[in-house]
């Protein structure tokens, strides 16, 4: 069955970086494309970064140029480096996949920052 198992959040000093990481299986990874939304207290969950299986990438407008997001086919891993984070980065993020119909979504991991 999908899995998707992120890692690496944490608290972060405003200015600061984190480096998340999310571990698929269960599926052809190199297949798909692959996402990161984030959910902050009170407001709606809203797609951050995906990546196509052609390595194209698309970001949301608040996050270009400080938020990079990548993938290992080797080792079915879908990263997404947070570089000058802010305050109102503060989210729960999530790895997101859709394939065939239906939506998989990770555990979430929490990203703090904060000083």
């Amino acid at each position: 069955q999908v899995q998707l198992v992120e890692s690496g959040g944490g608290l972060a000093q405003p200015g600061g970086s984190l480096r998340l990481s999310c571990a698929a299986s269960g599926f052809s990874f190199n297949n798909y494309a692959m996402s990161w939304y984030r959910q902050a207290p009170g407001k709606t969950r809203e797609l951050v970064a995906t990546i196509t299986r052609g390595f194209n990438t698309n970001y949301v407008d608040s996050v270009k140029d400080r938020f990079t997001i990548s993938r290992d086919n080797a080792k079915n891993t879908v990263d997404l480096q947070m570089n000058s984070l802010r305050p109102e980065d503060t989210a729960v993020y999530y790895c997101y996949l859709r394939r065939i119909g239906y939506n998989y979504w990770g555990q979430g991991t929490q990203v703090t920052v904060s000083s």
